[in-house]
């Protein structure tokens, strides 16, 4: 049986024990700047290379970090755009396509396979990817650009990659100064020093310790970010987190029995977790997830379920995600630290 002490959010030895996991959540912002500071002039030069070649056909994201490259891109992209997580590329894709490649280890036989074949078929071809790797190497090209990368960070390597397909008139504004500053923003507000009552990632934390986390976005970047948070929130506690669209999360917080002054809430956890609504507000405006909002308010309301808004406030889509996504990591982690196993 676990249980979890609040108390240790707070207490220095019990944060000195996950100093380097906070250290590196804290050095998010950081590592954006520095990958988009390394990788500038190759950059420059894939735009230059983009210009001269016209728009492509199609843009294919290879690889199994493509996903999110997909999520931004899909309502913005003037051309067609494929995500392909499975090695090699599409059987269409040829010498009018653009291929990009996220290899963040530079080590997947995947993204190498990628890589290789778009360079066989002709395509323009941006990678980002450790100088030297086997990516790199399978990549090399006439039509080819590297974008070097060090850190290993997918999302820092996402913006290097989005910021070329901005300059290119392929997707939406993903400026790495805002997303970094939007990082730097979360790290200062859910520092290990800040404490709990004014600390929005251990007040989140605390709310979930004992319930069932259901988390909504209504964008689709909302959405992914959701999805992540969630995964996040399982592997930290080895308990049950949940994300979906509204439809889906809609039956969870019915099902649970409206709350009673009478009950007994030690009796009650010990039969089941509540469910507890997690929105991951990126200030969307559409009428249709406004409505999705309110009807998974209004139900959370009826039955005594909690509601809690993560919010993220600043300029671009790309950075709210990035500011969505890192506040519910450090939550998962003030979770995890606040768990302890009775002996």
């Amino acid at each position: 049986m676990t249980w979890f002490d609040e108390s240790r959010l707070d207490d220095e030895r019990a944060l000195a024990g996950i100093d380097q996991l906070l250290r590196s959540l804290a050095e998010s912002g950081a590592r954006v700047r520095r990958e988009a500071a390394g990788a500038a002039a190759p950059l420059q030069e894939a735009v230059r290379r983009a210009a001269e070649a016209g728009r492509p056909r199609a843009v294919v994201a290879a690889g199994p970090d493509s996903r999110l490259l997909r999520a931004v891109l899909e309502p913005f992209c003037p051309v067609p755009f494929v995500a392909w997580p499975a090695p090699g590329l599409p059987g269409w894709a040829g010498s009018l396509d653009l291929v990009v490649v996220l290899a963040p280890t530079g080590s997947d036989p995947g993204e190498a396979s990628a890589a290789a074949e778009a360079v066989r078929r002709g395509a323009q071809l941006v990678v980002a990817a450790p100088e030297k790797s086997m990516v790199a190497q399978h990549a090399e090209g006439r039509d080819s650009t590297l974008l070097p990368v060090e850190s290993g960070d997918t999302l820092a390597m996402a913006i290097l990659m989005l910021t070329y397909l901005h300059s290119v008139g392929l997707g939406p504004e993903a400026d790495a100064t805002t997303v970094a500053d939007a990082l730097d923003d979360v790290a200062t507000a859910c520092s290990p020093h800040r404490d709990i009552a004014v600390n929005p990632g251990k007040i989140l934390a605390i709310s979930l310790a004992d319930s069932l986390p259901v988390v909504w976005g209504g964008s689709v970047l909302a959405a992914r970010a959701a999805r992540r948070v969630a995964e996040g929130l399982r592997r930290a506690s080895g308990r049950g987190a949940i994300a979906g669209d509204a439809d889906d999360l809609l039956p969870v917080i019915e099902a649970a029995r409206p709350r009673n002054v009478f009950d007994d809430p030690f009796a009650e956890e010990q039969a089941s977790a509540r469910p507890v609504l997690v929105v991951l507000d990126d200030g969307a405006s559409d009428p249709i997830m406004v409505e999705q909002r309110r009807t998974l308010t209004e139900a959370a309301d009826a039955r005594g379920v909690r509601v809690e808004i993560v919010e993220a406030n600043t300029s671009t889509e790309v950075a709210r995600y990035a500011s969505l996504l890192l506040q519910g990591t450090y939550a998962a982690e003030y979770l995890r630290l606040g768990l302890v196993a009775d002996d």
